[in-house]
């Protein structure tokens, strides 16, 4: 499974973007269960001004979400694939 996160937003505008395979971590199970419950809470709410704004895209699959709007599992998400992503 591909994760995808772009983050968009803030004070400073700054566009991140990250991606894991999940195909090759030991680990994967979860993080395809976590991007699942992600994807599954839907858009989130507008944002608010200079928030970061987010789009998780999962095997073809786009959820769009905000600050502070965020699911626990989106935050989460979000979270592990910016730290770890390539």
């Amino acid at each position: 499974m591909r994760i995808q996160v772009s983050r968009t937003g803030g004070f400073a505008g700054i566009a991140r973007h990250r991606e894991v395979d999940t195909s090759a971590l030991p680990d994967g199970a979860d993080w395809e269960a976590l991007a699942e419950n992600a994807l599954t809470a839907g858009q989130g709410t507008p944002g608010v001004p200079d928030g970061f704004r987010y789009r998780i895209t999962v095997d073809g699959r786009t959820v769009h979400c905000a600050d502070p709007g965020l699911t626990e599992a989106q935050r989460t998400l979000i979270s592990r694939i910016l730290k770890e992503g390539a």
